[in-house]
Parts: structure tokens; sequence; C-alpha cells
């Protein structure tokens, strides 16, 4: 996969999609709204099973006590953790459909540094242009199109 200008390029498609609020940066930090720059991997792929069948046998459910940590002092830090937690954390199992579907990267794991970045996915677009935190998002049709296609591994190309 090749994040470019023109969208997210994969098996000769090019989709639309969207980055963080903060573009495209070599220097992430957290909380900065950007995507960062550089060659990422997919680790990992998470989906809502009360709102869709898993896109791939690799995939995990999101549960209810789901929670990704982003406080960048803790020990668990840009790690899934479950409620209750004692830190801050983003909810994975969410009210909107946002996090339906998530891809997950290996951008500052598995051994995040602190205040690097964290929870760098690939997950549903609030619309073609609106911006993500820092995440890559997609229209729901084509990264349903694209979960069942990559692989843990894949490689994503963000330029």
């Amino acid at each position: 996969m090749v994040l470019t200008p023109t969208g997210l390029r994969f098996r000769r498609r090019t989709l639309p999609c969207t980055v963080g609020a903060g573009g495209i940066r070599s220097e992430k930090r957290e909380r900065d709204g950007a995507t960062p720059h550089g060659v990422h991997r997919i680790t990992g792929m998470f989906y809502r099973p009360d709102r869709m069948p898993p896109p791939a046998p690799w995939a995990r459910p999101i549960g209810p006590r789901d929670l990704w940590c982003d406080a960048p002092e803790h020990p668990a830090y840009n790690r899934l953790v479950r409620a209750p937690f004692d830190a801050s954390a983003e909810r994975l199992r969410r009210a909107d459909r946002l996090y339906d579907l998530v891809l997950t990267t290996d951008w500052n794991w598995p051994d995040a540094e602190p205040y690097r970045g964290s929870a760098i996915f690939l997950h549903r677009w609030r619309g073609p242009v609106r911006p993500t935190e820092g995440c890559v998002a997609l229209a729901p049709a084509d990264l349903r199109w694209l979960a069942v296609r990559v692989r843990v591994g894949t490689r994503l190309v963000v330029r």
C-alpha cells in the first residue's frame, strides 16, 4: 500500500482517503494531529461483531471493554488495554461507526517511545474532506475491500 496525494494505492486501485489534520510529518508527536511519514506494517485487525462479520480469519472482535492507551508515560502506551483502566485511553467500541473496522499499524509499536504518537490506524472516514487525528481513513466499502486483502505485515508506505 502506498499513500499518495491522490489516495491509498493497493493492488492497482487507488482508494480515496483522508489523513491527519496536521498533514504528513516525519516528526510525529502525540496529539499533533499528524499522520507519520515512513514505511509502516499492518499489525492487526479489529472489527465490531455486532455490526459485521469478520473481514478476515485473523480479525479480532472488539469487546465492550477494549481501549487503546494514549497516555505517553504509562507502561501500556500505544497498546490494547481493557476497562477499567487508570490512565488516558481511547475507546475502541464507539457509538459512531468510525472503529467498526480498524487495521492497526506498527507506528511506535511494540516498544513505544513516550510522546512519539499512538493509535495510528486505518479506519472508516467521517467524509472525503474531513481529516483524522493522525490515522488514515477510507470510505466504508473501500476499507472493507482493503481489509479482506491485507495480511499481517502488509506494508503501508506514507509519503
